[in-house]
């Protein structure tokens, strides 16, 4: 399957998309902010990246606007709370790929997965 990078400042929720993830047999990679997210996207180029928006040091989208800016293709699902609309529009305008509302189902989530993988 492919290799996800799982970014969120919440070890729960990083441990609860790793599990739905690897039972998929997917490839999971951790970071807790868009910092390191950044730095193990350049290692390790995964095929998708879970970005969370609100994370100390580097938020999700200032790492999406790196990560796309270095790799035009990345394919990038911005996991998000509800009541963040307009920061989803600065998303959209980077060309983040799917969007993932919390709290989220296993079957929102795989779904968001399978589209942007395609």
């Amino acid at each position: 399957m492919a290799r996800i990078l799982v970014v969120d400042d919440s070890y729960f929720i990083r441990m609860v998309l790793r599990n739905m993830l690897k039972k998929e047999k997917h490839e999971v990679l951790e970071a807790e902010d868009g910092e390191k997210a950044v730095s193990l996207y350049r290692l390790n180029r995964p095929e998708l990246v879970t970005l969370d928006i609100t994370m100390p040091v580097k938020d999700g989208i200032e790492a999406a606007r790196e990560i796309l800016e270095e790799d035009p293709f990345a394919k990038i699902i911005m996991v998000t709370a509800l009541g963040q609309e307009s920061i989803l529009k600065k998303a959209i305008t980077l060309g983040v790929s799917e969007f993932v509302v919390k709290p989220f189902t296993t079957e929102t989530v795989l779904e968001a997965v399978n589209r942007a993988l395609k």
